[in-house]
């Protein structure tokens, strides 16, 4: 089978690549930097020829409303333009757990606009919504930090590592087509700021944090961001993730 994976060289992309490359499928990772881009349309034709399925993991370079909404909308048109033509079976995109509870952050509304784009796209879809990454702990606590203080809300978050969505979106490529949403979430809830005193007790550096519910990105942001009781919970937990990263 041919697959094609859009933001196949970015951190989810290039793992779902290697993952279905290891079952057996010819795999083609689509990014600018390869002159396939889903934006501006460049390369798509000649990427989809023979195409089976097309996995979209791609992003957005800016969380600001606007671009956002632009990126994922117009590269959405091209894609489902270029998959009809090249009569593309299934089209798999990664989303975000809650994305349509919080209306108030711009990034989020785009993501919306994008689920709402592969629905209307005329292509047999799956989409697969992930809790935040392990791997965006860290540059959360970066943009939080006051001089020493990490200051941070406790708004709860179910993490999950960035495998364990690769794996999730390579089965969903390999998987017939849900037409509808599947969450997923890693293994245990916690605090953000509790998530941030946890990566400093394994990795000290001089910094504590401090729980203000008025500081960050997730400032005020609703509880919805964990996922409910139907979320499907994959294995690796997060202090295990620390020691190996």
């Amino acid at each position: 089978m041919k697959i094609v994976v859009i933001g196949g060289t970015g951190l989810i992309g290039s793992q779902v690549v290697a993952l279905l490359r290891d079952r057996g499928h010819e795999v083609v990772p689509a990014s600018p930097s390869k002159g396939i881009d889903a934006l501006t349309g460049e390369g798509l034709a000649d990427a989809l020829k023979g195409a089976d399925v097309v996995v979209d993991v791609s992003n957005s370079p800016s969380f600001d409303t606007e671009p956002a909404l632009d990126f994922f909308t117009r590269s959405a048109q091209h894609l489902f333009a270029a998959e009809k033509e090249a009569g593309v079976r299934h089209h798999v995109t990664l989303s975000i757990v809650g994305v349509d509870q919080v209306p108030d952050y711009g990034y989020y509304r785009a993501k919306v606009a994008q689920e709402k784009a592969v629905r209307a796209g005329g292509v047999p879809h799956s989409i697969v919504r992930a809790t935040q990454f392990f791997e965006f702990i860290g540059p959360v606590m970066d943009m939080s930090t006051d001089g020493k203080e990490v200051r941070l809300p406790s708004l709860r978050l179910r993490p999950i590592a960035s495998a364990d969505v690769a794996s999730a979106v390579a089965e969903a490529a390999l998987s017939e087509p849900s037409n509808g949403i599947r969450d997923i979430s890693g293994p245990e809830v916690y605090g953000l700021d509790r998530l941030a005193e946890i990566t400093l007790a394994a990795k000290p550096d001089g910094r504590t944090v401090v729980t203000d519910e008025t500081a960050g990105l997730f400032a005020g942001m609703p509880d919805v961001l964990k996922g409910d009781d139907t979320v499907h919970v994959a294995p690796t937990r997060y202090e295990d993730w620390l020691r190996k990263h």
